[in-house]
């Protein structure tokens, strides 16, 4: 078996087929297919699965189908880029070396920087898992076990197996993946550590997905605490993921009535332009903690990354502006 991740550069007008090891079963039909057909765009995969070009043990299958070990894949003839863009040049993506910040045999932990995509696509060239498989090529399997917005820093766990993969998506359902984000929201937060439950659903319009409170949408529920407070300017609190919905903390803030410094989607405009007179130019949400145990051995992992120096820099300037200076006092 040719593994899905070894790039293909050029067509010989053949089809070829798959076979699903053990490594790779439990994997969607299309994200196997993504690794199959480098270079490829994702709608383009899915043109060619909903045509019945892709065949699975011979029959049609959606891309949502988990593969099983030992299913046969047909894998169409498709013209595929004789080399990656420029962007994805070793040279260009060396920088991520220096952020990562744990590393085993099954997993890497990224500290995913503001502005980067998780995935490339959506007119996105290159996102952190596409730059990583570049840097490591001898790494043959990565996948990301969850996301991240693009304007949210911090912790991103990748597995550098299937079994690990399938191991932290286990981990993922029963509740176990303990998720830790620090955020800067509008005003004084008042309320104490109160946990925020509140459904949420999520419509695309234009390739552009909004998440809004609504009774009648999935299950969604967040812990809030204040850490640090300026005054009645703003509040630094820390937020756990009792549920993993996209955008949650993003629209769970608002929600509370305290909506997150630089989010240009739920956020407060007013709001932000203040803020940005306190150095702040990205969405203030950094996921700076994970932990869980694995499944098989019991072990646990917990890893943390510190807030990036322009978000340190926004808490820095606010203190010494909405704080009194030490040893200043009122004359008599």
């Amino acid at each position: 078996m040719t593994h899905p991740g070894n790039p293909q550069t050029k067509n010989n007008g053949a089809v070829r087929h798959r076979d699903v090891d053990a490594e790779h079963a439990g994997q969607r039909l299309d994200n196997f297919l993504m690794a199959c057909l480098k270079g490829v765009p994702r709608t383009h995969v899915y043109r060619l699965i909903r045509s019945g070009q892709v065949r699975v043990n011979s029959g049609r299958a959606a891309p949502s189908y988990r593969l099983r070990e030992g299913d046969r894949v047909r894998v169409p003839p498709v013209r595929m880029r004789d080399s990656a863009p420029p962007a994805a040049a070793p040279g260009g993506v060396e920088w991520l070396r220096g952020r990562i910040v744990y590393e085993d045999p099954r997993l890497i932990v990224l500290d995913k920087p503001a502005g980067l995509a998780v995935h490339g696509g959506s007119g996105v060239n290159l996102g952190c898992i596409e730059a990583l498989r570049v840097l490591r090529p001898e790494l043959k399997t990565l996948e990301l076990v969850h996301r991240l917005d693009r304007a949210t820093s911090g912790c991103l766990l990748v597995a550098k197996r299937r079994s690990a993969l399938r191991a932290l998506h286990a981990v993922i359902r029963a509740g176990g993946l303990e998720k830790r984000y620090l955020a800067l929201v509008k005003g004084l937060w008042e309320h104490g550590a109160v946990e925020v439950d509140a459904p949420l659903a999520a419509t695309r319009r234009e390739g552009e997905v909004r998440v809004r409170v609504d009774e009648a949408g999935k299950a969604s529920r967040s812990l809030f605490r204040r850490v640090d407070a300026f005054g009645s300017v703003a509040s630094l609190v820390e937020v756990v993921l009792l549920t993993g919905r996209t955008h949650q903390i993003r629209v769970h803030a608002g929600h509370a009535g305290h909506p997150i410094a630089g989010d240009d989607r739920y956020g407060d405009k007013a709001f932000n332009a203040e803020m940005e007179a306190f150095s702040l130019h990205r969405m203030f949400l950094h996921a700076h903690a994970i932990a869980f145990e694995w499944p098989d051995t019991g072990e646990e992992l917990a890893v943390s990354v510190p807030l990036p120096e322009e978000l340190s820099r926004v808490v820095q300037v606010l203190s010494e502006k909405t704080r009194p200076r030490a040893g200043r006092g009122r004359r008599a």
